[in-house]
């Protein structure tokens, strides 16, 4: 009866997810950094999108271990500074900002499932957790994306990370896209790193 409860709760959510965020095919991106990371940005239903896209000389197993082990994300990505799990599929990432900028944090859920042989973890920002809001951080309310890896062969994978662009609080405008081209780099560069260790 539990599993059959849990399935009708992520269902919904998983669908919510999937009429939110840009589809993989999604082909009117600013392009913003063209390099071995490309980095764009959008507009696609009410918000602002960005999408991170590199190639990793890893098995799509090594980068997917990397991506379920939330509570060891302070390790791997370094502007986040603490990861509470709140159940298996809920957590709380609090993340650092360069000052003067206030830090951040969000509540998502993640739902993983295959789509045409790639690994796809998405996450959705859960709202009335419960959580109180730190005086010295900024809620991230509409926090949401997703993981895509396609895997090249055995030792090579696409990496696509979506995010939902949108910083709030202090954050000024005219800073947005260089703020999307340094998270971009930073979460790739990192995974990058730790798929070699």
């Amino acid at each position: 009866m539990r599993r059959i409860f849990s399935s009708i709760l992520i269902i919904p959510l998983f669908l919510i997810c999937s009429e939110l965020l840009p589809p993989t095919a999604h082909a009117e991106w600013n392009i913003i950094q063209n390099d071995e990371i490309w980095i764009g940005c959008t507009d696609y239903g009410d918000l602002q999108w960005c999408r991170a896209k590199s190639t990793l000389n890893a098995p799509m197993e090594k980068i997917s271990t990397i991506i379920e082990d939330k509570a060891n994300y302070p390790a791997v990505f370094k502007r986040v500074e603490s990861v509470t799990i709140i159940t298996d599929e809920i957590v709380h990432i609090v993340l650092d900002m360069p000052f003067p900028f206030y830090g951040r944090d969000y509540i998502v859920s993640y739902t993983q499932y295959e789509e045409n042989g790639d690994s796809i973890y998405r996450f959705q920002s859960v709202k009335n957790s419960g959580i109180p809001v730190h005086e010295d951080y900024v809620r991230l309310v509409n926090a949401a994306g997703e993981w895509r890896l396609h895997s090249l062969d055995t030792e090579n994978t696409v990496v696509t990370y979506t995010w939902n662009g949108e910083l709030l609080g202090d954050f000024p405008d005219w800073a947005l896209t260089r703020a999307w081209r340094t998270q971009g780099d930073e979460v790739l560069n990192w995974l990058k790193e730790a798929v070699q260790d």
